[in-house]
């Protein structure tokens, strides 16, 4: 006899055991799922029982291996402690161990040892008592336990001649997601279902016996009626907001139904990601001729392969700017969830010149139907240098425009009064005197900026700080300038040198000499600005066309300050136009502090700096109101009143179907002390939070203790 039969004997005996031990405890469970449960969970539990046994048994008869049969053979005297050299190779044995293995193979020949574990019967006979407790078990038990079966025989009983009430025996619902989605149809028993916006959902329910009427109840009072076809009543309906709903008949069924949830999936709007150029304004570098543009655009369900790419060219400067728009339809590649989309605009084909600017911004649309989400990317700016630019580069100076860029809002009042015009005919006399005066207040403000550039004072309010192009003396009237000496500290622009009296001439670039003719800033009108005489005079002629519009729009009468704003626009573009000054690159001069006023503790002029405490509106106290009352056992919720603040407010808390839920739990039992307890907690996070204690001081340091000592001592001690 070889070796191998020994070992599968041992092996058969021991899935022998374990299979006799096992079986009838498989098939005393299945017949107890049968008597409580149904057949079908018969079936499954006797099939895993078997599988679970047939297992058991593989795994325990793996273990008898070849180091297991060794260990059983050398037990026995005759085998010497050789039986490993049975599953040795011949080719690793030495002529000793070859002629050792020889006897070995001859005594296993001659006598075979039953290697075969023992029945182990007093656990056999266990199991089998213990699968036979459970089979009588299972077939003694009354069938009267089934209670919805004891209900039934007790109605028939009870009234064999009224109806019984509708139980709803299959249930089947299918949801169609919109086509643009690519998602397939899933129909399913579960009434639970989460889909994507604007999906079709088709409930098909069958009952026994026949209702008169079933309609699904929504949480926020709507009815959904279903029709029937045969013995199924069918409804239809777009998923579009999510809520929960429950099936109710008429008659009422015999088990309420539960609240059942739709679970609304949004259809996000796409993204647009820049990808190049990284930043969203270039300034364009000398030869510039192409501009490379790309982009990425990412949708839940795709995007549309076409996007449109707008182009804004704006030429000009001041208020004569030009802008031309131009669209362009754009070819994306790549998957539809990820599509990019690249352009390479032409800088002569646009037409620019230096000092222009060119502006990108990119549309996609995905693919929602009927109407299409579209996003819009970072408006990207591509800027040429302009001539000024180009100049100021090379130069170590700096070009400066005589009138600042801010003096650029005259064009608005004008088209505010014209506006203000074409409503006169649906507006109150009021109304338009109101706005009329409105627009004059702007016309005020602009004015008084013009006369504050040209030195003039202003109209109340404190100065602005002084700058280099505005006054620099604390002076109010012009006549002060009379007092000034020659030792004032200002450059008057004279030569006082040799004592001759003679003025030298002005050497071009130099700063004392463009100081003297331009820099000394009073209030003197004609000496306040940088500005030259021609372009003073327009100014002036200006500021008068800006007070005759001031005081038509004051009193109500735009159509009369419409010819008078026009002539100010237009000797404004005029001054806009004037002539470039140079100014060397310093820095601003700013007037020495007054010593005097130091430590005097004059607080004139000075502001508040008090910070004011806004209070704080008082939150909603109706979620306040319900939470405290589902503190006490029979206090009365106000369930109405919290349903329409869930409606009112559905971003306070973090899922409103929960609490949605929890308030149809509560309206179904109002008895129910854990749906309180569970509401209650879930409106929790509603709640507004206190407000926190202030911030603590920090401790005073060595110094802040001694000055606080200081301030307690005694006067005499202070001395």
């Amino acid at each position: 006899m070889s070796v191998p039969p020994l070992l599968r004997r041992a092996r058969r005996r021991i899935s022998a055991i374990t299979l006799v031990s096992g079986v009838p405890l498989a098939i005393a469970l299945a017949l107890l799922a049968w008597r409580f449960g149904s057949p079908d969970a018969a079936t499954v539990v006797v099939t895993l029982g078997l599988l679970v046994v047939v297992g058991v048994a593989t795994w325990r008869a793996r273990q008898l291996d070849a180091q297991w049969l060794v260990t059983r053979l050398n037990e026995h005297p005759r085998f010497e402690d050789s039986a490993d050299l049975l599953f040795a190779p011949p080719a690793t044995l030495n002529p000793l161990q070859q002629r050792q293995r020889a006897r070995v193979e001859q005594r296993l020949r001659e006598s075979a040892p039953d290697l075969r574990p023992a029945w182990p019967w007093a656990r056999v006979l266990a199991m089998l008592a213990v699968a036979m407790v459970i089979s009588v078990i299972a077939l003694a038990w009354p069938r009267t336990a089934n209670p919805t079966a004891a209900a039934d025989d007790k109605q028939h009983r009870a009234a064999p001649d009224q109806a019984q009430l509708p139980i709803l025996r299959a249930a089947q619902l299918r949801v169609t997601p919109p086509a643009y989605t690519g998602q397939p149809t899933i129909t399913g028993e579960k009434l639970d279902m989460r889909a994507v916006q604007g999906s079709q959902l088709h409930w098909q329910l069958q009952f026994a016996p026949q209702p008169q009427q079933v309609w699904l109840q929504f949480h926020d009072g709507r009815r959904l009626s279903l029709q029937r076809e045969g013995d199924h009543w069918r409804a239809t309906e777009a998923l579009q907001r999510p809520g929960l709903y429950r099936i109710v008949t008429a008659p009422a069924m015999a088990a309420p139904s539960r609240a059942y949830r739709l679970e609304v999936v949004p259809d996000r709007p796409p993204k647009v990601k820049v990808i190049t150029p990284a930043q969203t304004l270039n300034q364009a570098t000398a030869g510039q001729r192409q501009w490379s543009l790309r982009f990425e655009a990412t949708d839940d369900f795709g995007v549309n392969a076409s996007a449109t790419l707008e182009l804004t060219t704006a030429k000009g400067s001041g208020e004569n700017i030009d802008f031309q728009r131009r669209q362009l339809i754009l070819s994306g590649s790549g998957p539809a969830t990820a599509r990019r989309f690249a352009y390479t605009a032409d800088l002569a084909a646009l037409g620019l010149e230096p000092g222009d600017e060119v502006v990108a911004r990119l549309t996609v649309r995905d693919n929602r139907s009927p109407q299409a989400q579209q996003a819009q990317s970072p408006s990207l700016i591509l800027r040429l240098p302009s001539t000024q630019q180009l100049q100021t580069s090379e130069l170590e100076g700096a070009i400066k425009k005589v009138m600042p860029a801010y003096f650029r809002s005259q064009r608005q009042i004008i088209i505010d009064a014209e506006a203000l015009l074409k409503q006169r005919g649906a507006l109150d006399a009021d109304t338009f005197v109101k706005r009329s005066d409105a627009i004059g207040v702007d016309q005020r403000i602009l004015r008084l900026r013009y006369g504050q550039f040209l030195g003039e004072e202003t109209e109340g309010g404190a100065k602005p700080p002084p700058t280099s192009d505005l006054t620099t003396s604390d002076t109010p009237t012009a006549d002060a300038h009379a007092g000034h000496s020659e030792d004032d500290g200002h450059d008057h622009g004279h030569d006082h040198g040799a004592g001759t009296g003679t003025q030298a001439a002005p050497v071009f670039g130099r700063a004392t000499d463009v100081l003297s003719e331009y820099g000394h800033t009073h209030d003197h009108a004609e000496a306040a600005t940088l500005l030259d005489p021609q372009t003073r005079a327009i100014l002036k002629a200006a500021l008068d066309q800006m007070w005759q519009s001031e005081g038509h729009l004051r009193q109500g009468h735009p159509d009369k300050a419409l010819p008078y704003a026009y002539k100010a626009l237009g000797f404004i573009k005029q001054v806009q136009q004037a002539e470039r000054i140079y100014l060397p690159r310093v820095g601003s001069e700013l007037p020495p502090i007054d010593m005097s006023r130091r430590m005097t503790g004059k607080r004139d002029g000075l502001g508040s700096r008090t910070l004011q405490r806004t209070a704080r509106t008082p939150g909603d106290a109706t979620i306040v109101t319900a939470w405290q009352a589902l503190a006490e056992p029979d206090a009365p919720v106000d369930l109405e009143a919290l349903s329409r603040w869930l409606d009112a407010h559905p971003q306070a808390v973090p899922d409103p179907l929960d609490i949605a839920a929890a308030i149809d739990e509560q309206r179904q039992q109002p008895q129910c002390q854990p749906c309180r307890e569970q509401l209650r907690a879930q409106l929790w996070p509603a709640l507004r939070r206190a407000d926190g204690p202030p911030l603590r001081r920090n401790a005073a340091d060595a110094a802040g203790r001694r000055y606080l000592d200081a301030l307690g001592a005694p006067a005499e001690e202070g001395r």
